[in-house]
């Protein structure tokens, strides 16, 4: 293993407040930080850094933490232009469309659903997202679900078991058999696959009763929790996340003050999907009422073929600024540490001593510019792992 130096930093986000300016992002002006193998091993003023093997100039631009893209749904298969194009011309988003990708992915085979994951991932890394999070829930079979997980888990360790997505088109009529299927047989086959259980709690989805036996058998057999919560309407998604410890409560955008309450007084990441709010037209979620209530908050893509097909990070970043009510620091804070906290990780989202090697250079001297240039492609350029792959 070599050492690495990237100097004449701008801006250096660290994401730990014991660094630099002393504010949740860190920051660190004309700095330089340390790469030893795979690690971060060191970072402060350019004039102090140490000796190393390599040196990269980053010719006064901005450099932060790679983004923690902490909920998608990427193994998937088939298009869903034509329900969107028809949702802009009016028509209203409900869950029903996920059925037109489960009939394409169980016809899928293996190789095309890997192709598609690959090449989203891919895209995703050119824009800044280092670690990632993904999902199955479009095959909703024991099999299908299974594959699903085995082939997300060659590529990331954040895999999720979502069979509850929603209830199988095969068990339309008998709802609580999908339930005793989703928590018995495809619990067995998928659990090997997957670190997290999910479930869509949501009218036409599941209810608060259905969610909790599900994320409660899921627990029983070592899976963690994460809930779809309060998408489209007022329920028990926000309070059922908290009562069962899970690590995040995904989407938010209808909430009680008992919700934002219970929230702000758990361990749960209200994790916000503005690409979900942007595709759909529907209200956006209220950042800052969660922040100045005291919750954590992660923003992440929700990228899927329905309801938000981007797979763009900074994209995200500027929607919550602009429209959620979030400071560019919260804003770039939530798409990396409060990413890596909805993932329950440390290593992640922060550029300390310690950390993972994951960083991104940006064409600008600030992160301030995530939000400033929106839609322009600033990441120019990516380390993962302390390895140079953009």
């Amino acid at each position: 293993m070599s050492s690495t130096v990237i100097s004449n930093i701008a801006t250096l986000v660290t994401n730990d407040p014991s660094l630099g300016d002393g504010s949740p992002l860190g920051l660190v002006r004309d700095a330089a930080v340390v790469i030893d193998g795979d690690h971060v091993v060191w970072t402060g003023e350019t004039s102090k850094a140490p000796a190393t093997d390599n040196r990269v100039d980053a010719g006064g631009r901005a450099v932060l933490p790679g983004f923690v893209d902490s909920h998608s749904h990427l193994v998937f298969a088939g298009d869903r232009t034509e329900e969107f194009n028809a949702r802009m011309s009016g028509r209203a988003y409900s869950a029903g469309g996920i059925r037109t990708t489960v009939a394409a992915t169980r016809a899928a085979a293996d190789a095309e659903l890997e192709a598609t994951l690959t090449r989203y991932l891919a895209e995703a890394l050119r824009q800044g997202t280092t670690t990632f999070e993904t999902k199955s829930g479009y095959g909703l079979t024991v099999a299908d679900e299974a594959r699903a997980l085995r082939i997300a888990a060659a590529h990331t360790d954040e895999v999720t078991y979502l069979g509850a997505h929603i209830v199988a088109p095969e068990h339309a009529e008998d709802p609580a058999a999908y339930v005793d299927l989703v928590t018995g047989e495809m619990l067995d086959a998928c659990a090997p696959y997957a670190r997290w259980i999910d479930v869509f709690c949501e009218k036409g989805a599941f209810d608060g009763d259905q969610a909790r036996a599900i994320l409660t058998a899921g627990k029983a057999r070592g899976l963690h929790p994460r809930i779809h919560a309060n998408q489209l309407s007022h329920g028990p998604g926000v309070q059922l996340a908290v009562e069962l410890d899970a690590a995040s409560a995904d989407h938010c955008t209808h909430l009680t003050d008992a919700d934002v309450d219970a929230l702000a007084h758990s361990d749960t990441v209200a994790t916000l999907l503005p690409g979900a709010e942007f595709s759909t037209r529907a209200a956006w979620p209220d950042a800052r009422r969660l922040l100045d209530a005291g919750a954590t908050v992660a923003l992440s893509t929700d990228c899927n073929p329905g309801s938000s097909f981007t797979s763009s990070l900074p994209f995200c970043v500027a929607l919550a600024v602009r429209d959620m009510g979030m400071t560019p620091d919260e804003a770039v804070w939530s798409a990396t540490a409060g990413g890596a906290a909805a993932l329950r990780r440390t290593d992640v989202g922060r550029l300390a001593p310690g950390a993972r090697a994951d960083l991104i250079l940006l064409d600008a001297p600030s992160h301030v510019h995530l939000a400033y240039r929106p839609g322009v492609p600033l990441v120019s350029a990516v380390w993962r792992r302390g390895v140079r792959e953009v």
